[in-house]
Protein backbone atom coordinates (compact mmCIF):
# COMPACT_ATOMS: atom_id res chain seq x y z
CA UNK A 1 0.00 0.00 0.00
CA UNK A 2 1.32 3.38 -0.69
CA UNK A 3 -0.71 6.51 0.24
CA UNK A 4 0.96 9.84 -0.49
CA UNK A 5 -0.93 11.72 1.92
CA UNK A 6 -2.63 9.09 3.97
CA UNK A 7 -5.33 10.21 6.64
CA UNK A 8 -3.93 9.68 10.04
CA UNK A 9 -5.95 9.02 13.57
CA UNK A 10 -3.89 9.07 16.71
CA UNK A 11 -5.92 7.66 19.60
CA UNK A 12 -4.79 8.72 23.36
CA UNK A 13 -6.61 6.22 26.38
CA UNK A 14 -7.22 8.60 29.07
CA UNK A 15 -7.84 7.79 32.79
CA UNK A 16 -7.27 10.74 35.11
CA UNK A 17 -5.59 12.65 32.83
CA UNK A 18 -6.50 16.18 33.84
CA UNK A 19 -3.17 17.31 34.52
CA UNK A 20 -1.69 16.59 31.15
CA UNK A 21 -4.37 16.26 28.74
CA UNK A 22 -4.29 20.51 27.82
CA UNK A 23 -0.28 19.92 27.55
CA UNK A 24 -0.73 16.89 25.84
CA UNK A 25 -3.51 18.02 22.79
CA UNK A 26 -1.34 21.13 22.30
CA UNK A 27 1.70 19.32 21.85
CA UNK A 28 0.12 16.66 19.63
CA UNK A 29 -1.73 19.49 17.63
CA UNK A 30 1.35 21.15 16.76
CA UNK A 31 2.75 18.25 15.61
CA UNK A 32 -0.02 17.38 12.95
CA UNK A 33 -0.57 20.82 11.83
CA UNK A 34 3.48 20.48 11.04
CA UNK A 35 2.72 17.19 9.42
CA UNK A 36 -0.06 18.40 7.62
CA UNK A 37 1.64 21.87 6.38
CA UNK A 38 4.60 20.03 4.84
CA UNK A 39 2.10 17.61 3.30
CA UNK A 40 3.14 14.08 5.10
CA UNK A 41 -0.48 13.42 6.57
CA UNK A 42 -3.85 14.42 5.14
CA UNK A 43 -5.43 18.21 6.03
CA UNK A 44 -8.31 15.81 7.47
CA UNK A 45 -6.41 13.71 9.85
CA UNK A 46 -7.67 13.90 13.41
CA UNK A 47 -6.85 13.10 17.38
CA UNK A 48 -9.04 10.42 19.19
CA UNK A 49 -9.06 11.17 22.93
CA UNK A 50 -10.97 8.40 24.61
CA UNK A 51 -12.08 8.69 28.26
CA UNK A 52 -12.00 5.48 30.12
CA UNK A 53 -14.36 6.22 33.22
CA UNK A 54 -11.94 9.04 34.95
CA UNK A 55 -12.98 10.16 38.26
CA UNK A 56 -11.33 13.63 37.39
CA UNK A 57 -11.96 16.50 35.03
CA UNK A 58 -10.94 14.71 31.94
CA UNK A 59 -14.27 14.50 30.04
CA UNK A 60 -14.75 18.30 30.91
CA UNK A 61 -11.41 18.44 29.31
CA UNK A 62 -11.68 16.59 26.43
CA UNK A 63 -15.70 17.96 25.59
CA UNK A 64 -13.90 21.49 25.88
CA UNK A 65 -11.20 20.55 23.40
CA UNK A 66 -13.26 19.20 20.77
CA UNK A 67 -15.53 21.90 20.99
CA UNK A 68 -12.26 24.51 20.21
CA UNK A 69 -10.55 22.28 17.80
CA UNK A 70 -12.59 20.19 15.39
CA UNK A 71 -9.97 18.05 14.89
CA UNK A 72 -10.50 16.35 18.55
CA UNK A 73 -12.76 13.75 18.45
CA UNK A 74 -13.74 12.86 22.21
CA UNK A 75 -15.37 9.69 23.25
CA UNK A 76 -16.98 9.01 26.45
CA UNK A 77 -16.97 5.18 27.72
CA UNK A 78 -19.88 4.51 30.11
CA UNK A 79 -17.42 3.31 33.20
CA UNK A 80 -13.91 2.29 33.06
CA UNK A 81 -13.11 -0.97 30.88
CA UNK A 82 -9.29 -0.85 31.17
CA UNK A 83 -6.58 0.27 28.88
CA UNK A 84 -6.59 -2.46 26.30
CA UNK A 85 -10.41 -2.25 25.52
CA UNK A 86 -10.36 1.77 25.63
CA UNK A 87 -7.65 1.49 22.98
CA UNK A 88 -9.91 -0.74 20.79
CA UNK A 89 -12.85 1.68 20.94
CA UNK A 90 -10.16 4.34 19.44
CA UNK A 91 -9.70 2.04 16.85
CA UNK A 92 -12.77 1.01 16.16
CA UNK A 93 -13.33 4.86 15.67
CA UNK A 94 -10.53 5.76 13.79
CA UNK A 95 -10.23 2.98 11.10
CA UNK A 96 -13.68 4.21 9.76
CA UNK A 97 -12.47 7.40 8.86
CA UNK A 98 -8.57 7.08 8.43
CA UNK A 99 -6.29 5.23 6.36
CA UNK A 100 -4.05 4.67 9.36
CA UNK A 101 -4.19 4.65 13.08
CA UNK A 102 -1.40 5.13 15.62
CA UNK A 103 -2.24 4.23 19.79
CA UNK A 104 -0.24 6.61 21.96
CA UNK A 105 -0.34 6.86 26.21
CA UNK A 106 -1.80 10.05 27.03
CA UNK A 107 1.51 10.74 29.03
CA UNK A 108 3.37 11.26 26.05
CA UNK A 109 6.34 9.98 27.67
CA UNK A 110 6.89 8.00 24.13
CA UNK A 111 8.20 10.36 21.89
CA UNK A 112 5.59 12.03 19.83
CA UNK A 113 8.54 13.31 17.06
CA UNK A 114 8.89 9.42 15.30
CA UNK A 115 5.01 9.57 14.53
CA UNK A 116 6.70 10.93 11.04
CA UNK A 117 9.02 7.77 10.90
CA UNK A 118 6.09 6.24 11.65
CA UNK A 119 3.65 7.28 8.90
CA UNK A 120 6.57 7.27 6.18
CA UNK A 121 7.38 3.57 7.04
CA UNK A 122 3.10 3.07 6.35
CA UNK A 123 3.65 4.35 3.12
CA UNK A 124 6.64 2.13 2.26
CA UNK A 125 4.05 -0.29 2.63
CA UNK A 126 4.51 -1.37 6.07
CA UNK A 127 0.89 -2.48 7.55
CA UNK A 128 1.95 -2.43 11.48
CA UNK A 129 5.00 0.12 12.37
CA UNK A 130 6.24 -0.82 16.02
CA UNK A 131 7.49 2.15 18.15
CA UNK A 132 10.39 0.43 20.35
CA UNK A 133 12.37 1.87 22.99
CA UNK A 134 16.11 2.14 22.79
CA UNK A 135 16.88 1.70 26.43
CA UNK A 136 14.99 1.71 29.73
CA UNK A 137 17.27 4.36 31.59
CA UNK A 138 13.99 6.72 32.82
CA UNK A 139 12.67 2.95 34.54
CA UNK A 140 13.51 2.26 38.38
CA UNK A 141 16.06 -0.99 39.12
CA UNK A 142 13.19 -3.07 39.98
CA UNK A 143 10.76 -1.71 36.83
CA UNK A 144 13.86 -2.35 34.61
CA UNK A 145 14.60 -5.58 36.17
CA UNK A 146 10.48 -6.72 36.01
CA UNK A 147 9.90 -5.65 32.27
CA UNK A 148 12.92 -7.66 31.14
CA UNK A 149 12.39 -10.77 32.63
CA UNK A 150 8.74 -10.16 31.23
CA UNK A 151 9.79 -10.28 27.98
CA UNK A 152 12.16 -13.22 28.74
CA UNK A 153 8.83 -15.11 29.97
CA UNK A 154 7.00 -14.80 27.19
CA UNK A 155 9.50 -15.59 24.62
CA UNK A 156 10.48 -18.62 26.84
CA UNK A 157 6.66 -19.34 26.65
CA UNK A 158 6.66 -19.45 23.25
CA UNK A 159 4.72 -16.11 22.73
CA UNK A 160 5.63 -14.00 19.91
CA UNK A 161 6.07 -9.85 21.21
CA UNK A 162 8.55 -7.50 20.20
CA UNK A 163 11.15 -6.48 22.86
CA UNK A 164 10.95 -3.09 24.90
CA UNK A 165 7.89 -1.97 22.91
CA UNK A 166 4.12 -1.05 24.70
CA UNK A 167 1.11 -0.10 23.02
CA UNK A 168 2.89 2.95 20.96
CA UNK A 169 2.47 1.59 17.18
CA UNK A 170 1.18 2.57 13.83
CA UNK A 171 -1.86 0.17 12.83
CA UNK A 172 -3.08 0.36 9.01
CA UNK A 173 -7.16 0.69 8.68
CA UNK A 174 -6.81 -3.18 6.93
CA UNK A 175 -5.09 -4.37 10.11
CA UNK A 176 -7.52 -3.25 12.38
CA UNK A 177 -10.14 -4.70 10.23
CA UNK A 178 -8.86 -8.26 11.32
CA UNK A 179 -7.79 -7.24 14.75
CA UNK A 180 -12.08 -6.91 15.43
CA UNK A 181 -11.89 -10.54 14.41
CA UNK A 182 -9.78 -11.47 17.33
CA UNK A 183 -13.29 -11.88 19.99
CA UNK A 184 -11.38 -13.06 23.18
CA UNK A 185 -12.41 -10.84 25.93
CA UNK A 186 -8.90 -11.32 27.82
CA UNK A 187 -7.30 -8.52 25.67
CA UNK A 188 -3.50 -8.65 25.22
CA UNK A 189 -2.66 -6.59 22.03
CA UNK A 190 1.40 -6.26 22.15
CA UNK A 191 0.78 -9.87 21.26
CA UNK A 192 -2.15 -9.84 19.25
CA UNK A 193 -0.40 -7.43 16.63
CA UNK A 194 2.62 -9.77 15.21
CA UNK A 195 -0.19 -12.63 14.82
CA UNK A 196 -1.93 -10.68 12.64
CA UNK A 197 1.27 -10.93 10.05
CA UNK A 198 1.43 -8.39 7.31
CA UNK A 199 4.53 -6.20 6.40
CA UNK A 200 5.65 -4.74 9.71
CA UNK A 201 8.83 -2.49 11.21
CA UNK A 202 10.22 -0.81 14.04
CA UNK A 203 10.93 2.30 14.72
CA UNK A 204 13.10 2.99 17.59
CA UNK A 205 13.20 6.32 20.36
CA UNK A 206 14.08 7.42 23.67
CA UNK A 207 11.38 7.14 26.67
CA UNK A 208 10.86 10.63 28.61
CA UNK A 209 9.95 11.71 31.67
CA UNK A 210 6.36 11.59 32.93
CA UNK A 211 5.75 15.72 32.74
CA UNK A 212 3.17 15.82 35.24
CA UNK A 213 0.27 13.47 37.07
CA UNK A 214 0.92 9.59 38.34
CA UNK A 215 1.52 6.35 36.51
CA UNK A 216 -1.65 4.26 35.65
CA UNK A 217 0.26 0.61 35.95
CA UNK A 218 1.36 0.31 39.92
CA UNK A 219 3.32 -2.88 40.99
CA UNK A 220 -0.70 -4.81 40.73
CA UNK A 221 -1.55 -3.47 37.39
CA UNK A 222 1.95 -4.75 35.90
CA UNK A 223 0.93 -8.29 37.87
CA UNK A 224 -2.15 -8.78 36.24
CA UNK A 225 -1.25 -7.26 32.77
CA UNK A 226 1.59 -9.98 33.01
CA UNK A 227 -0.39 -12.56 33.99
CA UNK A 228 -2.89 -11.59 31.37
CA UNK A 229 -0.73 -11.47 29.14
CA UNK A 230 0.93 -15.19 29.75
CA UNK A 231 -2.32 -16.96 30.08
CA UNK A 232 -3.87 -15.70 26.93
CA UNK A 233 -1.05 -16.71 24.57
CA UNK A 234 0.53 -19.82 26.02
CA UNK A 235 -0.51 -23.22 27.36
CA UNK A 236 3.09 -24.25 28.55
CA UNK A 237 1.99 -23.41 32.43
CA UNK A 238 -1.18 -25.96 31.91
CA UNK A 239 2.18 -28.11 30.63
CA UNK A 240 4.55 -27.51 33.94
CA UNK A 241 1.36 -28.62 36.13
CA UNK A 242 1.52 -31.84 34.44
CA UNK A 243 5.54 -32.01 34.38
CA UNK A 244 5.22 -30.30 38.99
CA UNK A 245 2.52 -32.91 39.37
CA UNK A 246 4.60 -35.97 37.32
CA UNK A 247 8.02 -34.96 39.58
CA UNK A 248 5.65 -34.98 42.81
CA UNK A 249 4.39 -38.40 42.20
CA UNK A 250 8.03 -39.56 41.19
CA UNK A 251 9.43 -38.04 44.71
CA UNK A 252 6.77 -39.84 46.68
CA UNK A 253 7.69 -43.00 45.08
CA UNK A 254 10.79 -42.50 46.21
CA UNK A 255 9.74 -40.99 49.64
CA UNK A 256 7.74 -44.24 50.32
CA UNK A 257 10.47 -46.92 49.36
CA UNK A 258 12.82 -45.04 51.80
CA UNK A 259 10.31 -44.88 54.34
CA UNK A 260 9.69 -48.95 53.76
CA UNK A 261 13.83 -49.35 53.80
CA UNK A 262 14.07 -47.28 56.98
CA UNK A 263 11.42 -49.59 58.88
CA UNK A 264 12.51 -52.94 57.61
CA UNK A 265 16.50 -52.81 57.73
CA UNK A 266 17.77 -49.72 59.59
CA UNK A 267 14.81 -49.99 62.58
CA UNK A 268 14.56 -46.18 63.42
CA UNK A 269 11.11 -44.51 63.66
CA UNK A 270 10.41 -42.41 61.18
CA UNK A 271 10.40 -38.77 62.60
CA UNK A 272 8.26 -35.95 62.71
CA UNK A 273 10.41 -34.00 59.62
CA UNK A 274 10.24 -37.02 57.54
CA UNK A 275 6.31 -37.10 57.74
CA UNK A 276 5.55 -32.87 57.97
CA UNK A 277 7.83 -31.90 55.18
CA UNK A 278 6.61 -34.41 52.37
CA UNK A 279 3.10 -33.08 53.16
CA UNK A 280 3.86 -29.29 53.29
CA UNK A 281 5.79 -29.77 49.69
CA UNK A 282 2.77 -32.06 48.09
CA UNK A 283 0.52 -29.32 49.73
CA UNK A 284 1.88 -26.38 47.55
CA UNK A 285 2.58 -27.98 44.27
CA UNK A 286 -1.27 -29.13 44.70
CA UNK A 287 -2.10 -25.41 45.52
CA UNK A 288 0.31 -23.87 42.60
CA UNK A 289 -1.24 -26.36 40.29
CA UNK A 290 -5.07 -25.19 41.90
CA UNK A 291 -3.85 -21.47 40.84
CA UNK A 292 -2.67 -21.82 37.64
CA UNK A 293 -5.64 -24.13 36.77
CA UNK A 294 -7.75 -21.66 37.55
CA UNK A 295 -6.67 -18.48 35.99
CA UNK A 296 -7.32 -20.82 32.58
CA UNK A 297 -10.55 -21.79 34.16
CA UNK A 298 -11.48 -18.10 35.10
CA UNK A 299 -10.60 -16.79 31.33
CA UNK A 300 -12.93 -19.60 29.99
CA UNK A 301 -15.50 -18.50 31.98
CA UNK A 302 -15.07 -14.66 31.09
CA UNK A 303 -14.94 -15.62 27.52
CA UNK A 304 -18.31 -17.96 27.52
CA UNK A 305 -20.19 -14.48 28.66
CA UNK A 306 -19.61 -12.92 25.39
CA UNK A 307 -20.14 -9.47 27.60
CA UNK A 308 -18.70 -6.39 25.50
CA UNK A 309 -15.30 -5.13 25.22
CA UNK A 310 -16.68 -1.33 26.01
CA UNK A 311 -19.68 0.54 25.76
CA UNK A 312 -20.10 4.17 24.39
CA UNK A 313 -21.31 6.75 26.61
CA UNK A 314 -21.12 9.04 24.32
CA UNK A 315 -19.42 10.55 20.90
CA UNK A 316 -17.73 14.52 20.57
CA UNK A 317 -17.34 14.47 16.88
CA UNK A 318 -17.43 17.83 15.10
Amino acid sequence: MSIKKPILGIILPCYNEQEILETTSKQLSILMQDLKDRGVICLSSFIVLVNDGSKDKTWDIISKLSEINKHIIGIKLSRNFGHQNALLAGLKYSSTKSDCSITIDADLQDDIHVIEDMVNAFNQGNHIVYGVRKERKTDKFFKKQTAQYFYKVMKMLGVEIIYNHADYRLASSEVIKHLFRFEEVNLFLRGIFPLIGFKQKSVYYNRLERTAGETKYPLNKMIAFALEGITSFSIKPLRVVTQLGLLTFIISIILALYSLYSYLFLETVPGWTSITLPIYFISGVQLLCMGILGEYIGKLYKETKKRPRYIIEETRDN
